[in-house]
């Protein structure tokens, strides 16, 4: 009824004052000349930038959790069952998932609306004069910056995708198959647009959020460091490239020596409104809040991952996994339980006092019986969560914020917030340098970089803390000593690596894509499975394919917009 009498007003408008409404251009549309003004041109650099945000809880990008977090056993689905969003259960179990599964053609779309906005954009500062536009080199690297972005999660998703950039005509992006480039020279694109933010951005900018020569030198060695692990069509790891290895070591030192960048004194600080953009943030979306839109630029990759009590109200998802809060399990020396950790399920027992812990178990999981959220009256409890009986009644803090927090937002049913979401922090650089070292058959090199990151863990117990004053849980973190608690060969010193990054960055959802990096996607999943599966149901069909799983199938949709020019990934 609203639309009918809205186009009754026209009729009636047309009718009125015909010669009016020929006459006066047409609202809300802007001709492509108009775009070229300098102006303009910021505001499509803004609209670039505002992509990285513009995800939805169905096809998150912003935070890859479903795809990272879940599809890597650090969390379960979550939700009211498997068939809550089912698309997502089908990515969990692998076995299950299908080239039609619509969730991926909905991420596919949106990444390259993301790489559209920043090609839209860079072809028109490429157009303009710089004395027109004096911040126009600045701009490109910006842009380019943002487009590589995007081509990177695509990359760690689909592996093969169609590279389009603003060089290109419109008219012939169905030509472009999304094998014209090898897996080397997609990864060498992207890089190219990481390099050339390094060379044209300024070491810092006054508007928090816009990106900065740093922020592109740590995202080259990010880039770099995935491609160093040379991979077959079949999608396993043929060699390591030492070169490239070398220049991530290089460019971390660069950050590191920049003085621009430290770990938190807390652990907590990464994930608290309060502290963001602090000094250990690198690459962070910045969100908004009471910015003048009806619900303010909120967090909505986030928007189902929190409990179900009166405070929320939705929507369960994202669920630790008992396997990642064994993980969390230190020894008798204050070191992981590598190979031991699954052996005793404390996440069932509820037992946190007898063993002793890593303190990022506390930041990471919300635990019955223990504080949400740093706030230690107000309890997690079993009646939180959303199907227990499936998933077990545990939650993931690290995007929550409190209910009183000034960033919460309710979008019912939904919950959103204003807190930013970290891509890069400065504890990925130290652990991108030690991994670089320990391949490099450097490996006594890497043992401090590994020990700043528990150095700071172990001094993130503060806000831990039960209502009484005690501890939340029996905690014991120790460095690392070659020698006298541990036995650092390169093999030691990789499995080290490994489950430190496990650790730091658990349900932040990359975990997954470090698995396929390292080329044990397949055994880790797979082991994953027999264990979990006698711990939660929904697993019963879960399988990891070797040579297939590592990446998702190019969506049909897309196969079939190209009438068949795209060429499907090895396995589906």
């Amino acid at each position: 009824m609203k639309n009918f009498k809205y186009i009754l007003l026209m009729m009636f408008t047309v009718l009125v004052s015909c010669k009016k409404v020929l006459d006066e251009p047409a609202q809300g549309v802007v001709s492509s000349e108009d775009l070229g003004t300098p102006e303009n041109i910021d505001k499509m650099v803004i609209a670039a930038y505002s992509a990285l945000g513009n995800d939805h809880y169905t096809s998150p990008y912003s935070s890859m959790w479903p795809y990272g977090s879940v599809r890597g056993g650090d969390t379960y689905k979550g939700g009211d069952g498997p068939g809550d969003l089912s698309e997502f259960h089908l990515f969990e179990t692998f076995s299950l998932n299908r080239v039609d599964n619509p969730l991926l053609d909905q991420v596919w779309f949106r990444l390259y609306v993301g790489i559209g906005r920043a090609n839209d954009a860079l072809k028109r500062v490429n157009e303009i004069s710089d004395a027109d536009y004096p911040k126009k080199s600045e701009r490109q690297a910006e842009l380019r910056f943002l487009r590589g972005h995007f081509y990177f999660l695509a990359k760690i998703l689909f592996k093969y995708v169609p590279y389009l950039d603003e060089t290109m005509d419109k008219t012939t992006y169905n030509t472009i198959s999304n094998r014209a480039l090898s897996d080397a020279e997609l990864w060498a694109k992207i890089t190219d647009d990481f390099r050339a933010g390094a060379e044209a951005l300024p070491e810092s900018q006054g508007e928090v959020g816009r990106v900065t020569k740093f922020a592109a030198k740590a995202y080259l060695a990010k880039v770099l460091l995935y491609q160093a692990y040379e991979q077959g069509e079949d999608h396993q790891v043929t060699s390591i490239n030492a070169a490239k290895l070398t220049e991530v070591n290089a460019l971390a030192d660069e950050i590191i020596a920049s003085g621009k960048y430290s770990l938190a004194t807390d652990y907590a600080n990464n994930f608290l409104g309060s502290t963001q953009n602090g000094s250990e943030s690198i690459f962070a979306i910045q969100y908004s809040k009471d910015d003048g839109t009806p619900k303010g630029r909120l967090d909505y990759g986030h928007a189902l991952n929190y409990p179900m009590n009166q405070e929320y109200g939705c929507c369960g998802f994202n669920v630790p996994s008992h396997d990642l809060i064994n993980a969390y399990k230190t020894d008798q020396s204050g070191l992981p339980q590598f190979t031991t950790y699954n052996n005793t399920d404390v996440a069932a027992t509820l037992d946190f006092k007898s063993a002793t812990f890593d303190p990022r178990l506390d930041h990471t999981v919300a635990k019955p019986g223990a504080p949400y959220k740093y706030k230690n009256n107000f309890i997690y409890q079993r009646s939180w969560s959303r199907a227990p009986a499936i998933y077990d009644a545990f939650a993931s803090m690290k995007e929550a914020v409190l209910p009183e927090d000034p960033s919460f937002q309710k979008v019912p049913p939904f919950i959103g917030s204003s807190k930013n979401w970290e891509i890069i922090r400065y504890a990925d650089v130290l652990l991108w340098k030690a991994e670089a070292l320990i391949e490099l058959n450097r490996s006594l090199e890497a043992v401090p970089l590994i020990n700043q990151v528990r150095a700071r863990a172990n001094n993130s117990k503060n806000l831990l803390k039960m209502a009484d004053g005690s501890p939340v849980s029996n905690y014991n973190v120790q460095l690392y000593q070659p020698g006298v608690n541990s036995n650092w060969t390169q093999a030691y010193a990789r499995e080290a690596l490994r489950f430190e990054r496990r650790l730091e960055f658990a349900t932040e959802g990359y975990h997954f894509f470090d698995l396929v990096r390292w080329g044990v996607a397949a055994q880790t999943m797979n082991a994953y499975f027999t264990t979990e599966k006698r711990r939660v149901a929904h697993l019963n069909d879960a399988r990891f394919t070797r040579g297939r799983d590592e990446y998702f199938p190019i969506p049909l949709n897309q196969i079939n917009f190209s009438s068949g020019l795209y060429q499907q990934n090895n396995g589906w």
